[in-house]
Parts: structure tokens; C-alpha cells; sequence
């Protein structure tokens, strides 16, 4: 029989999620909203909580069915999706992984100094995917098995225009290459923008689909990783696009980025017109501040800040919970999350007290108390 660590059960809830990514009003409950859960975490909750009993691994489309009995049981009201065999080669490096659940391949980390990609002849030469050949099976089988409470998220990775220039490039190749190989820079970025395009527009063609997830990040901890004029000509124009393109379809685009994004965020707002952003972190911005200076244009998400996540106790996690929910909450415009994702040193006892105190909150009682 499946366990359960949460105090008060809830039933998804897609478009009441949408309701409150698009501030129409407080929510009757707490939405959750997260860009992933490592696979380290995912295996520990399923084993933890008996959450596979009665699937069979050996089972067609067993993974896609364990994505959506987990998210189910964590509450949220979405599965993750995209494109299947749809893969871009980059350069990595491998150190071992020392977190408590550590990964058994180690801990993947991009190189830094060169990637596939430094010159013409390189650029030519590289296996660009081709998003008219990938497959939509998974997209298929969650458009027919999906219950209708939940929908689907896409895109993760597909618009990482700034991420993928650096990938591909290497950051410190990208940084030369921005002074003197201007023109292979804008290929490149191009070439992303259109593989992006024809991906989202294929996507969404899935009436299941919902939101699209605009994940790319951009900044670190003091600025842009680039500067904000060459953001604002070689990669801010996708993320244009991909919103135009998500608005025409009435659908939501949501943008996870790091860094400090002061610089651009009104490019954000009022030129890309996203939706919602993600990813916070304290030391560069909390969620609270930002949903006191933003929160009436667009919706902020997650939050519970990635450091604090690993380093409070269970206590603590709650008490600030409910503390960014009395401010970010009211009129809607907020979902429950970390400043990042689930990574696979946040510890799960603290992950699982942030879901079970946002379960516990009542939006409408505090909604009284800030009137």
C-alpha cells in the first residue's frame, strides 16, 4: 500500500494552476511548480513511500507512467514532457558526486574553455538535430492516459539560447567569439531559434500542452553572463518568438533562468512578455522582494531558496514557507517551489516539508488577515 507523508491530501488541478501563473485571483489552495526533480530524489521517494506499487518496470512506457504516479503523489498538477531522440553532443567533464544520494556516474559539469563548436568548419560539421524527425510518443501516450486534471509542461532545454551558445562554444571561446567571430555567434544562435520554433510549434499542437518552459540561464550571481546588449540582439528575439508563438496558441510561457537579471528583466516583461519567471536565489534576489517589485506584470515561481533548502531544519523549511506564501500568494501570481530544482543533495525530508506545509496553507484565511 502506498504511503503517504503529507498531512492533507489534494486533487491536481491544471486549470486552476493556470488561473494562478496568470494572477486571476487567489487560489483556493497552494499550487507547486518546479523545474525538475533529480532522478536520485525521484528513486528515493518511490522507494521511501511505495509510490511504484503496482506498476510493472518491464511494462511499456514504464517511465512515462512512474513520471506521472509521482507527480500525481507530490501533488503537482502537470507531467513534464517534449520531443523524444532529440539530442544535441556537447562537451563534458565528470567529477564524483558527493552528495548523500549520490550519482553513480558522478556529477556532470560543462567544459568551460571549448565546446564542439569554435570555428565554420566546426559549425558545419555539427549533428544538428532535426526537430521535423524527432518523435512525439510521449507527448501521444499523455495525450491519451493523462488524466484530465493534470496537463502537460514542455521545453525544458529546447530554448537555452544563451546556455546552448555557451555550450556549444565553450563560456570562454562564446567570450572571445563575441569580439572577433561576431557572425559565427549569430549563426549559431539562429540556428538554436529555428530548431526552437518548429520544436514549440510542434509541441504545442498537443491540445494537452499548456505551458511552455523558457529555460536558459543567463546571469550569475553579480550580472548577465553576457552583456544585455548581446543578449537583447542574439538570444532575448527567441524568447520573443517563443512567447509570440505561446500567446497565439493561448498557452503560457514561463522563463527559468539564474543569475542576476536586473538589466533585462523590463526586456523580459514588456519586450518577450513572458508569463512568469523562475529561479530565485537570496543572496541575488528572494522571491519576496521580487514578487513586491515585479508581481503586478508577470508571476513568480519557487524560491525557497536552494541553500537554505540543504542547510534549515524541517522547522524552519515550514516557517518560511508560510512566510513566502503570506506574501506572495494573495491575488495569485505564485507558485510553491525551490529557488532552482530538486537537486539530489536537498535533503528529503526538507523537500517533502516544504510540499506538505504549502497542503497545510489556507490561502482565503490569509487573504483575510492581509485585508
Amino acid at each position: 500500500m502506498v504511503k503517504t507523508p503529507f498531512s492533507i491530501q489534494i486533487e491536481p488541478d491544471w486549470e486552476a494552476l493556470l488561473r494562478c501563473i496568470r494572477r486571476q485571483g487567489t487560489p483556493e489552495r497552494v499550487h507547486y511548480f518546479e523545474l525538475y526533480l533529480d532522478q536520485e530524489i525521484q528513486d528515493e521517494l518511490c522507494r521511501r513511500y511505495d509510490i511504484l506499487e503496482g506498476l510493472n518496470a518491464d511494462e511499456a512506457f514504464f517511465s512515462l507512467k512512474r513520471h506521472l504516479t509521482l507527480q500525481r503523489f507530490l501533488g503537482y498538477d502537470y507531467v513534464s514532457c517534449g520531443l523524444d531522440d532529440f539530442d544535441m553532443p556537447f562537451t563534458w567533464n565528470t567529477v564524483q558526486d558527493q552528495s548523500e544520494l549520490a550519482r553513480s556516474g558522478g556529477r556532470r559539469f560543462i567544459d568551460e574553455h571549448i565546446g564542439p563548436i569554435s570555428n565554420w568548419d566546426d559549425f558545419e560539421k555539427y549533428p544538428w538535430p532535426n526537430p521535423l524527425a524527432a518523435s512525439t510518443r510521449s507527448l501521444e501516450w499523455y495525450t491519451k492516459h493523462l488524466p484530465e486534471d493534470m496537463c502537460i509542461v514542455v521545453g525544458q532545454g529546447l530554448t537555452a539560447f544563451t546556455e546552448y551558445l555557451s555550450y556549444l562554444m565553450g563560456y570562454e571561446t562564446l567570450c572571445y567569439a563575441l569580439y572577433d567571430q561576431q557572425d559565427l555567434v549569430k549563426a549559431i544562435s539562429d540556428r538554436l531559434i529555428s530548431i526552437a520554433e518548429i520544436a514549440v510549434k510542434r509541441m504545442l499542437e498537443f491540445e494537452r500542452v499548456k505551458i511552455v518552459w523558457g529555460d536558459d540561464d543567463m546571469g550569475f550571481k553579480t550580472g548577465t553572463l553576457i552583456s544585455p546588449q548581446d543578449l537583447r540582439s542574439l538570444t532575448l528575439p527567441g524568447h520573443q518568438l517563443m512567447a509570440d508563438i505561446c500567446h497565439a496558441a493561448k498557452r503560457v510561457y514561463i522563463l527559468h533562468s539564474c543569475g542576476k537579471l536586473s538589466e533585462i528583466m523590463d526586456d523580459l516583461i514588456e519586450r518577450v512578455k513572458i508569463d512568469g519567471k523562475h529561479s530565485f536565489e537570496d543572496t541575488i534576489e528572494p522571491v519576496i522582494d521580487a514578487k513586491a517589485k515585479y508581481g503586478d506584470r508577470i508571476a513568480l515561481l519557487g524560491g525557497i531558496d536552494m541553500d537554505f533548502m540543504c542547510r534549515a531544519n524541517t522547522e524552519q523549511i515550514r516557517l518560511r514557507v508560510q512566510k513566502t506564501l503570506q506574501k506572495c500568494l494573495p491575488g495569485g501570481g505564485y507558485c510553491l517551489g525551490t529557488g532552482n530544482s530538486v537537486a539530489n543533495y536537498i535533503p528529503v525530508e526538507n523537500y517533502i516539508s516544504m510540499l506538505d506545509e504549502g497542503r497545510k496553507y489556507s490561502p482565503a484565511k490569509a487573504d483575510a488577515i492581509v485585508k
